[in-house]
């Protein structure tokens, strides 16, 4: 069986490595009119700069002029160095004439991949080359059907020395297995179009990210949480017996959490005054806090109402004197320290909590107090300390009695 080894450099004919790239830019195109005419080394000089700064077209130009020797002298080493170049850059046509310098250069093994995937997009050269080393079972797998449809297809596209070999495997390969070559064309043909297909859509440049629209900013705002109510108690008619003490207003503030009060302490506070809130009496009287503005002066005590003249009514007793306020100290209004009672999610609890300490307790009826708002918590707290050791006298009193109570600064 006559082996065809010594015939494979024959698959580089450099008549069909001569065509040239000729993109849209305007310098390689004028190397490539210059090339046309005949003036190589006009050429040369056109593409040389244009290589050199990356241009892919006119490095695969510029491999062709060393390989044939126009315009320069022929040099295969500077030919391989341009065409891998642009073939690092996708350039098809650079990856196809670097696989065959390669092989001419008897660097076979080297060329193979490239070969490989040239003769997959329908290259003549490199199937002619392909199909030589199938038949020959050297660099790839001996298989006779392939080698025959590789070198059949080569012909096809008018490669000489391709319809030469055919007509020699004629002789050399049974027909049956010649048959089986032909009837694997229509597969290759449409590999190759999905191969050519791939490496061209691999090798475009990416397109262009459109600008985004623009967009209108909105503003992020939490979601509204219904807020709590608060209804106040029936007004009850006064009934003949001593005025009660009017409670003084409880002053609303906003201020960040005591640094003294932990959060831990927080919610024992707030749980022992939610209990101590669900035992206070139904129907006490609350006067609600005024909108704005500082504290009024304590009121009078409430004097008995005088009948009128003309609608006379028994005679009333006279009603009991309160206990006289204790004094306020000295420099209790610039005090910090204060005494917190508890710490509520709902308002109205805290309102609750002071409106029954106060009339179990007249330490706490002599303070004044505070709902100090800090976050969605209301804490409650007594204020009216001349010192830390006046508060913290309060809070152990109030302890002693079941109710929660820390000293803070406020």
């Amino acid at each position: 069986m006559p082996s065809f080894r010594t015939a494979v450099s024959l698959a580089l004919p450099l008549a069909l490595a001569s065509m040239l790239a000729a993109p849209a830019l305007a310098d390689v195109k004028d190397g490539v009119d210059a090339w046309q005419a005949g003036n190589y080394q006009a050429a040369v000089a056109e593409w040389r700069p244009l290589a050199i700064g990356g241009d892919a077209d006119a490095q695969f130009n510029l491999g062709q002029a060393y390989k044939l020797g126009r315009g320069v002298p022929t040099d295969l080493t500077q030919a391989e160095a341009w065409y891998r170049r642009a073939a690092k850059q996708g350039h098809l046509q650079a990856e196809d004439n670097l696989g065959l310098v390669l092989f001419t250069a008897n660097r076979r093994e080297e060329a193979m991949p490239f070969i490989i995937r040239s003769a997959a997009r329908g290259e003549p050269r490199a199937q002619y080359v392909l199909g030589t080393a199938h038949f020959n079972g050297d660099l790839a797998a001996k298989d006779w059907p392939r080698a025959y449809a590789l070198t059949k297809r080569a012909s096809d596209a008018g490669l000489a020395i391709a319809s030469a070999r055919l007509v020699q495997l004629d002789n050399l390969i049974p027909l049956d297995q010649r048959q089986r070559g032909l009837a694997m064309i229509p597969d290759i043909e449409r590999s190759e179009q999905q191969a050519r297909l791939a490496a061209v859509s691999a090798a475009a440049p990416p397109a262009p990210t459109p600008a985004p629209a623009p967009t209108i900013k909105t503003a992020s705002l939490p979601a509204s949480a219904p807020g709590a109510s608060y209804t106040p108690p029936p007004v009850i008619k006064p009934q003949p017996a001593p005025a009660p003490k009017v409670p003084e207003p409880i002053r609303s503030v906003s201020v960040p959490p005591s640094p003294v009060a932990s959060a831990a302490a927080a919610a024992a506070a707030e749980a022992t005054a939610e209990a101590e809130a669900a035992t206070a009496r139904p129907g006490t009287t609350y006067a609600p806090p005024p909108e704005s503005g500082t504290l009024p002066p304590a009121p009078e005590p409430a004097k008995p109402a005088q009948p009128e003249p003309t609608k006379p009514e028994p005679a009333k007793p006279e009603p009991a004197k309160a206990a006289p306020a204790p004094a306020p100290v000295r420099g209790a209004a610039a005090s910090p320290w204060r005494a917190q009672l508890g710490a509520f999610g709902v308002e109205g609890n805290a309102r609750k909590l002071w409106t029954a300490l106060e009339k179990k307790n007249p330490a706490v009826a002599a303070r004044q107090p505070y709902l100090v708002k800090s976050g969605k918590l209301t804490r409650l707290q007594a204020g009216g300390f001349a010192n830390k050791a006046e508060a913290d006298s309060f809070c152990a009193a109030l302890r002693k009695d079941g109710q929660a109570c820390l000293v803070v600064d406020k």
